[in-house]
């Protein structure tokens, strides 16, 4: 391979988001805190129970820590013994983190929302800031600074990584640790990492089936980037061949313990090493959508496939809807013969798991999504979407063309506000007609904002929740005036401007019809008032004392 095709040349230098950008994207991740005690989150739940249950009580049975906590949702039963349901990696993740809380609050147990809070901290939300950086430096190989880094700001506050990395579930978790294995592939495959780069990857491939079943099939994705950006190298066969099996053997080796590890827990909990939780729902309900196929997954339903992209509560499209740049983007990619064999590797595995993780949210119940923001098992699928839809960006402000760049602008910049918001509530039941006008702008018109860290030093709300909202409101600006105007302009003209403004009335026009401000919305709001954490005009406290 050539040193051209290997290390692409560099883009034109162009000034990137200044630091207030930044420190506003930071300021969002590590304040907002949208947790209700009172909802019992079960996803989050049964893994802190177990994870309190291997430092108390040294077992993987959380039936004492149920009896002393109180019961939750989402639990696998086998010989009268509970476990959660979830794959286990962050159950096992946060117990140094419960065992440092534990010292610090003994004699007594630690609460609930500094636990729920610290797990969020450490295991979802720090992860996803190191993504980002990745995301950024990766997109920068391939364009321009401004586009990256506004991309990157939209992915970090726009699409399903915001909202799964203020809870203390797996999706984000699976982004984050697919990202970072593609990462790795991807430097090994430009010669700037040794080939010990594909025992990280492997590190990665193994934590993600540890952290969600479901995720294989983005690792899926992976290996066969990993395997294409070996096969496709203009070098002789034998030289590939011998290249890929080490590579494999260096993937294997860091997979393996994470593997091993997966299957001695089933073995110690489920009686089998192949046998997940999944198979011994406590709730029978649950049971039909996780039977047939692999982990549920069956024949496609077209029901399933439109509502998990364009549904007016959850759809993909419609809390994110700069994603939409990623279909026409896809052309973008090289498939075919004379490009570096990284690049068409990037264009193939983009294909596959598009492919995949289509077919999964159109095969699997889509009324099994749950209280969650968005078709959350898609979490995994967002950030390789990335770069498909930079590229068609920046095809726009390269032409130029004023009207496509102020509708793209916009899709970028509502898909900031949607999302934000809707993270802003982050537990969105399923009967609710519009996820903003359904609920979250009817909350916030009460005063019912995020609980935040400036909730817990004394701001009350809704004071603490205005002075965020104003920071996600700055950021969107920065965002949409940056990718409006075009390179050399200091603004956007007019017709980015009509086009823009078009875009967001049709936007808002099909969120106000497709809110119903029916029962079901309106009982809604007011259990989540009921449930609320921080209401208006309290102060919260986030480590009670004993007896409070």
């Amino acid at each position: 391979m050539s040193a051209t095709a290997a290390h692409p040349a560099p883009i034109a230098a162009s000034r990137g988001a200044p630091r207030w950008v930044w420190a506003s994207l930071a300021a969002l991740y590590l304040l907002l805190f949208p947790y209700h005690p009172k909802l019992r989150s079960p996803n989050e739940l049964c893994r802190l129970w177990q994870t309190i249950s291997l430092v108390d009580h040294g077992t993987l049975v959380i039936n004492e820590v149920l009896r002393e906590r109180g019961y939750v949702g989402d639990l696998s039963v086998k010989d009268g013994k509970y476990y959660p349901s979830k794959a286990p990696l962050l159950s096992f993740a946060a117990t140094p983190l419960y065992a440092a809380l534990r010292a610090v609050a003994r004699p007594g147990p630690v609460p609930e929302v500094p636990l729920v809070f610290f797990s969020r901290l450490f295991l979802t939300v720090l992860p996803t800031l190191w993504m980002l950086w990745l995301v950024r430096r990766y997109l920068r190989e391939h364009l321009s600074p401004l586009v990256s880094d506004a991309l990157t700001v939209t992915y970090g506050l726009g699409s399903l990584a915001f909202s799964y990395s203020l809870l203390f579930m797996s999706h984000q978790t699976v982004a984050v640790l697919l990202f970072a294995g593609f990462y790795a592939l991807w430097r090994c495959a430009r010669g700037d990492w040794r080939e010990r780069g594909y025992v990280l990857a492997g590190v990665c491939a193994g934590a993600t089936v540890a952290a969600e079943y479901t995720g294989a099939l983005g690792v899926l994705g992976l290996v066969l980037y990993g395997v294409l950006t070996v096969l496709l190298q203009e070098a002789p066969a034998r030289e590939r061949w011998k290249g890929l099996g080490r590579a494999a053997g260096l993937a294997t080796l860091g997979a393996l313990p994470f593997v091993v590890a997966l299957m001695l827990y089933h073995q110690a909990a489920f009686g089998h090493p192949l046998t997940s939780g999944y198979k011994h729902l406590n709730d029978a309900g649950y049971q039909p959508w996780h039977l047939g196929g692999f982990l549920g997954i069956r024949t496609p339903d077209p029901r399933a496939f439109t509502l998990s992209l364009v549904s007016p509560l959850r759809g993909l499209f419609t809390l994110a809807p700069f994603l939409l740049l990623a279909i026409p983007g896809v052309s973008r990619l090289t498939f075919r013969r004379g490009a570096s064999a990284e690049a068409r590797a990037t264009a193939w595995m983009t294909a596959a798991l598009v492919a995949g993780y289509l077919y999964f949210t159109s095969s699997f119940s889509y009324d099994s999504w749950g209280w969650t923001t968005g078709p959350r098992h898609l979490t995994g699928l967002v950030p390789f979407l990335l770069l498909p839809a930079g590229l068609w960006l920046a095809r726009l402000r390269a032409a130029p063309r004023p009207v496509a760049l102020g509708l793209a602008a916009m899709l970028c910049g509502a898909a900031i506000l949607t999302t934000g918001l809707a993270t802003f509530v982050n537990y969105i039941p399923d009967d609710v007609s519009n996820v903003l006008g359904g609920l979250t702008l009817p909350l916030l018109s009460d005063g019912y904002f995020p609980p935040s860290v400036l909730s817990f030093l004394g701001l009350p709300q809704p004071a603490a929740g205005v002075v965020l909202l104003a920071v996600l409101v700055a950021v969107t600006c920065w965002v949409f005036l940056s990718l409006a105007t075009p390179p050399g302009r200091r603004a956007p003209g007019v017709g980015a401007w009509g086009a823009a403004v078009a875009t967001l009335l049709v936007l808002a026009t099909l969120h106000h019809a497709s809110t119903e401000h029916d029962t079901a919305d309106q009982n809604a709001t007011r259990f989540l008032e009921s449930v609320w954490l921080a209401p208006p005009q309290s102060r919260v406290s986030f480590w009670p004392l004993p007896g409070r």
